[in-house]
């Protein structure tokens, strides 16, 4: 056999010891051990593709290691069974509901006290690790003496983005081994590291390649290899004056990131170790009772739910992507990028436009996004070859699939359409990125509509995990399961929805964005616009948003939501059409509400004396969008209330702490919103009455 088909093979099949016998007495792991008296503990799960650490495991776990003390192996290796990774961190259904800081803090002393046991074991032990190993699982790596790395696999904490810290003696022992100013840093982001870079920071004692495993095993066990040691930087590093300083730096650094009342888990992290990082032992017990209390907050409970909110979305997806080729039509903004990240996710593109200048500019693009988002050079390479300019439009013939991004005029997407279809395959289908015509209008001039759907991304494509996926009434239901499946397989998030002006999120922002126009007419400061939206959470103001999207967009959805909704929409002030006459479009012009500099926008900071945000300017702007989903679940444009909260959050943002507009509803209480609407409606006007759908949502 060809060598390097053998090399392939070796570093796919995990080298895991000897053969487990097929009656081990425990659910979760298998024991053996090897010729030289090395035992291999092999975490593997039951019923579950990737491993993770929930109550019964970490029982379990215990036991293990009590056996394991009395037999008195030479060593210990600890590997995942699993070919997904390592440890993927803990079960976060444990998570769920908790509202009891004493009954979290006992459950987590429980965990420590395992963690604890694998670090006293008197004999060499060494975590062999692949794939991902995240949150729980680097912390039970950390209690081993010794960490083995196979290419390819990362590490990270990502407990901040669910609220939290790590929680298993991880705050403790990443500190002390690796210098705190990178290994706090880690756990303040919730960045993974790869392979390399861990070994580099001290992490793990060695890099090597799965079919050097038992090697790598011996060196380290038999005292042959140098372990990473915490070196003279990390040790000052923990020294009293010098915590109290960097955690000043790491508290300032954190305050641009997000604020301490929305978000209290970093600053958390950083007084528990600028208090107890002098102490091991203390900063394990007090790790414990900040989790606890953190675990408890609104933030954590809401970004949890966010996390199952993901889940359930990227659920929806279903499998079985039949989805290889993918032809795109309109090199712009939105076309060009949607056509990188489908290449970027493996597929095979072409990009057709009426120009050649587009194109470039979109594979110049690509080139930029890929050398951040793909890690290896000749990766890199083959997305780039996998994105076709394709000036003939010649694509289409091949294309499993073909997205259109021309520009919103009904007439040219029919002209388009009329030129694509005899020449596409008859399993093809036909998708529309449009954000604002509904479907009903599209589909009148294509011999087959019950293959058109809408695929309607969000700029920008790369960040914005949400898809919309539109139905109308003619489609064939494998067609939107097809659709769904394509969302799926190019790691978004598809939401369905059926054809309606604005779908879901459009309407929603509209509202959000010509509210504030009428607030500017009201002669508000539109710093302080924005600035409302930003302390409710927003990751930006609607006068910032309204730049970043377009001026004239902007007045094209909302003329065309107008014709639809009526009174229902704020009124767009004559001053917008000027401004968009004028050519001050916003981001794309370089000047809009704000001048924009390098994407940015230049902002002079608010006078420290003047108006101040009121809780009546967040609720104009952020009610009106709790209305709207609500109103789209009461039309059937959108069938999951769960779905809608994560569509806001993943389409444009949405204060994810708060969990979504529906939960930010009902946390709030529906009566106190219901009554808050009909306030703002009595001195502000009929396009904040709420809707009918309020009786339905408890």
């Amino acid at each position: 056999m060809d060598s390097r088909i053998m090399t392939a093979l070796g570093d796919r099949l995990l080298t895991l010891g000897p053969q487990p016998a097929a009656d081990s007495p425990y659910k979760h792991f298998k024991l053996t051990r090897d010729a030289d008296g090395v035992a291999w503990l092999l975490f593997d799960r039951a019923d579950a593709s990737a491993n993770t650490l929930s109550s019964d495991v970490m029982e379990e776990f215990d036991a293990v290691l009590a056996a394991i003390e009395t037999e008195r192996p030479a060593g210990l290796v600890i590997r995942s069974a699993k070919p997904s990774g390592f440890i993927a961190g803990a079960d976060v259904n444990e998570f769920r509901g908790a509202s009891d800081p004493e009954m979290v803090e006992t459950r987590i002393r429980a965990a420590h006290a395992v963690v604890d046991h694998l670090e006293a074991l008197r004999l060499p032990t060494v975590a062999v690790i692949h794939g991902f190993c995240l949150g729980g699982g680097l912390e039970v790596a950390l209690a081993c003496q010794s960490r083995i790395a196979i290419e390819g696999a990362r590490f990270g904490f990502p407990e901040v983005m669910l609220g939290l810290h790590p929680g298993l003696g991880g705050t403790a022992r990443f500190t002390a081994l690796v210098n705190p100013t990178q290994s706090m840093a880690l756990m303040l982001t919730g960045r993974t590291i790869d392979a390399r870079r861990a070994k580099s920071l001290g992490l793990v004692d060695t890099v090597t390649q799965e079919r050097h495993v038992r090697g790598a095993v011996k060196d380290v066990l038999f005292g042959r290899l140098k372990r990473a040691k915490p070196g003279l930087l990390t040790r000052a590093a923990n020294l009293g004056p010098v915590r109290g300083l960097l955690a000043k730096r790491m508290r300032s650094e954190a305050a641009k990131a997000a604020p301490r009342e929305h978000y209290p888990a970093p600053y958390a992290l950083i007084d528990l170790w600028e208090t107890h990082g002098g102490s091991k032992a203390a900063m394990l017990a007090a790790e414990q009772a900040s989790f606890a209390k953190l675990m408890v907050t609104p933030t954590a409970q809401n970004l949890i739910r966010v996390f199952f909110l993901r889940e359930q979305m990227k659920k929806a997806a279903g499998s079985g992507n039949a989805v290889k080729h993918v032809h795109v039509i309109g090199a712009g903004a939105m076309g060009g990028d949607i056509a990188a990240w489908c290449a970027g996710q493996g597929l095979r593109v072409s990009l057709a436009d009426m120009k050649a200048e587009p194109i470039a500019g979109a594979v110049k693009r690509a080139a930029e996004l890929y050398g951040k988002i793909i890690r290896k050079p000749t990766e890199v390479r083959d997305a780039l070859d996998r994105l076709i300019p394709d000036m003939d439009g010649e694509g289409v013939r091949n294309a499993d699939l073909v997205i259109e991004a021309v520009p919103e005029k009904l007439e040219l997407k029919q002209k388009v359409y009329a030129g694509l279809e005899p020449k596409m395959k008859p399993g093809a289908i036909l998708a529309t990125n449009t954000s604002s015509i509904p479907l009903q209008d599209l589909r009148t001039t294509l011999a087959r509509p019950e293959r058109l759907v809408g695929l309607h991304f969000f700029n920008p494509v790369s960040r914005l995990q949400l898809v919309e996926v539109v139905s109308h009434d003619g489609n064939e239901l494998e067609v939107l399961k097809d659709a769904l499946a394509f969302v799926g397989a190019i790691d978004r998030l598809p939401l369905a929805v059926k054809s309606s002006p604005g779908f879901l999120v459009n309407r929603a922002l509209t509202l959000y964005m010509l509210e504030a126009m009428v607030m500017l007419d009201e002669k508000t400061d539109q710093r302080l616009i924005d600035a409302a939206a930003e302390q409710f959470g927003m990751p930006m103001g609607p006068i910032e948003l309204a730049d970043q999207v377009g001026l004239d967009i902007c007045l094209d959805v909302g003329d065309m939501l107008r014709t639809k909704f009526g009174d229902l929409l704020p009124p767009t002030p004559a001053w917008l059409r000027e401004k968009v006459a004028k050519g001050e479009l916003g981001r794309k012009t370089g000047r809009g509400f704000y001048t924009w500099k390098d994407g940015k926008a230049e902002k002079v900071p608010l006078p420290e004396t003047g108006p101040r945000v009121t809780d009546q300017m967040i609720d104009r702007l952020v009610l009106p969008m709790s209305n709207v989903c609500v109103a789209a679940l009461r039309e059937g444009i959108v069938e999951d209330p769960d779905a809608v909260d994560g569509a806001m959050i993943f389409g444009t943002g949405y204060a994810p702490f708060r969990g979504g507009p529906l939960n930010y509803a009902r946390t709030r209480g529906v009566d106190n919103v219901v009554s808050t609407l009909r306030e703002l409606a009595d001195r502000f006007g009929g396009r904040f009455a709420p809707d009918a759908g309020w009786d339905n949502l408890k």
